[in-house]
């Protein structure tokens, strides 16, 4: 109870601290990508805030939640059975700021707690990125950084780099890895886009009396190509709509060396997500 206290703390402080927010929201989202073999459906939620600091400089915090579910559909292996449901608590600070008029630059850091069932100290990891966003033209801008990410599953360090775009008044485009986007809006209501996103995430498991299972991690990565859709339905209120395809979608268990134990070989799957925003 103490550890998890300990834990929960860590997440709660830069999100208490902060005073008098220039904006604050919140949203919830689900989610289905069913593949041949295993189903896998996911909700999260999430609070933020953010704030202006000057003319030059932004903080955004947010804290969330997410509780993935999976389910076997075709699963000869019965001692990987009880895996099916996997917790994510995470804290994700962002700053951005001005060197020069034509340069910004930006860091996040994020502590993250991804277990299956008890949560500890080893389910502990901190992610993040640093960023430099360099102006070329009044329409294009270059972006390069890197970060600690958990895009091909376990963390591990990986480079960012876009070409951002703004092809007229109603339309962005941005290219690049590991996020690729045009958007368009017709209105300030609707806001269109076709993205491509290499994503994943990881699961710490729990401990097992089985020691023949050298299980420690569950990892998943795929790339995402997908339609979304924005609308303002009313006021601050805001409705989306995902639909889409993973590609490569990998589904493993890792060692503590993050070596591979088993591949479950579930194959690739659509996506599709709705979800829910409140902005202030």
């Amino acid at each position: 109870m103490k550890v998890r206290f300990l834990i929960c703390s860590l997440f709660l402080i830069s999100f208490l601290t902060m005073k008098a927010q220039e904006s604050f929201g919140a949203y919830f989202n689900i989610k289905t990508e069913p593949t041949e073999k295993i189903n896998f459906n996911t909700t999260d939620a999430a609070l933020f805030y953010q704030k202006q600091l000057g003319t030059k400089n932004k903080i955004t915090n947010t804290l969330s939640y997410s509780n993935l579910k999976v389910n076997y559909e075709f699963n000869p292996y019965n001692f990987y059975a009880d895996q099916d449901k996997f917790n994510q608590i995470q804290n994700t600070f962002e700053y951005s700021g001005e060197i020069s008029e034509k340069t910004k630059w930006g860091f996040s850091v994020v502590p993250t707690a991804n277990f299956q069932g008890n949560l500890d100290f080893s389910a502990l990891t901190v992610l993040g990125n640093l960023e430099i966003k360099q102006q070329i033209s009044s329409k294009l801008n270059v972006i390069l950084g890197a970060g600690r990410t958990s895009i091909f599953g376990a963390p591990k360090f990986t480079p960012i780099v876009a070409f951002d775009y703004k092809m007229n008044e109603k339309t962005n485009l941005k290219i690049g890895f590991p996020d690729s986007k045009i958007s368009y809006s017709n209105n300030d209501r609707n806001k269109f886009s076709l993205t491509n996103s290499f994503n994943g995430n990881f699961y710490h498991l729990d401990e097992t009396s089985d020691k023949n299972n050298s299980a420690e991690k569950a990892v998943l990565s795929q790339m995402t190509t997908a339609l979304e859709y924005e609308r303002n339905a009313a006021g601050n209120w805001f409705l989306n709509f995902k639909a889409g395809y993973d590609f490569n979608k990998k589904y493993n268990l890792l060692d503590n060396s993050n070596h591979k134990v088993y591949d479950y070989n579930s194959g690739n799957g659509y996506i599709l997500g709705l979800g829910i925003k409140y902005k202030q």
